[in-house]
């Protein structure tokens, strides 16, 4: 993608695959679901294939063999479980939000179903808390990623125009959310999704991880 340089008063962060890997949490939410409904463990290109599925609402019955009900009560109970243990910060992101939130307000939107507090938790873990002057989860919104209801409310709250915001992400629906919003995006190869498909989605810039952001902010 080309050189670009992005202006913002306000970076939206996303958290799995953008700030930390969760790749053992997916791991240890198949292998605990998979035995569940009495199935093998499965590979590990299986199990990153559920949550890019589950992300996009896609049917994840033919992995299941029908017994996908049954499969996400536990996947979802054993995800939220083990990401405050499994989940492992990407190299170098204190220093990143530390450069970025000289210059910008920073705000966390993640799509996890848990309440604001489990995730100041996390963050507090990893000593990155400080930076967020917001933080939203899949409980605060109505709509959560890629509408851009979140977004545009956080962008209300934190009295900025959501032109002057930017979006950072590593999936498809980060970048919908964003376009939808009217915000740049930046989609980052640090998750579950591909260059190609993110690329697809027509992100204003595209990073090999969080990391490379603040050289691309005037």
């Amino acid at each position: 993608m080309r050189q670009v340089s992005l202006t913002s008063k306000c970076i939206f962060l996303d958290l799995d695959g953008t700030l930390v890997d969760s790749t053992e949490a997916y791991f240890e939410a198949a292998r605990a679901s998979f035995k569940a409904i009495g199935q093998a463990p499965p590979t590990n290109e299986t199990a990153l294939e559920i949550p890019r599925r589950l992300e996009q609402g896609y049917s994840i019955n033919d992995i299941t063999n029908g017994e996908t009900k049954k499969f996400l009560k536990t996947y979802m109970k054993t995800y939220y479980l083990v990401t405050p243990q499994k989940t492992r910060l990407i190299p170098n992101v204190s220093a990143t939000l530390e450069a970025l939130s000289s210059k910008n307000t920073l705000a966390l939107v993640t799509m996890r179903h848990v309440p604001r507090l489990t995730i100041v938790r996390e963050l507090d873990y990893f000593g990155i808390s400080r930076f967020f002057t917001r933080i939203v989860t899949a409980m605060d919104s109505c709509k959560p990623k890629p509408s851009p209801e979140a977004l545009l409310n956080s962008a209300e709250a934190l009295d900025v125009k959501i032109s002057d915001c930017l979006i950072v992400g590593d999936s498809v629906n980060d970048v919908r959310a964003g376009r939808a919003a009217g915000a740049q995006t930046v989609a980052v190869l640090s998750g579950l999704f591909a260059c190609e498909e993110l690329a697809r989605e027509k992100p204003d810039l595209i990073l090999e991880d969080i990391t490379a952001l603040p050289d691309f902010i005037a």
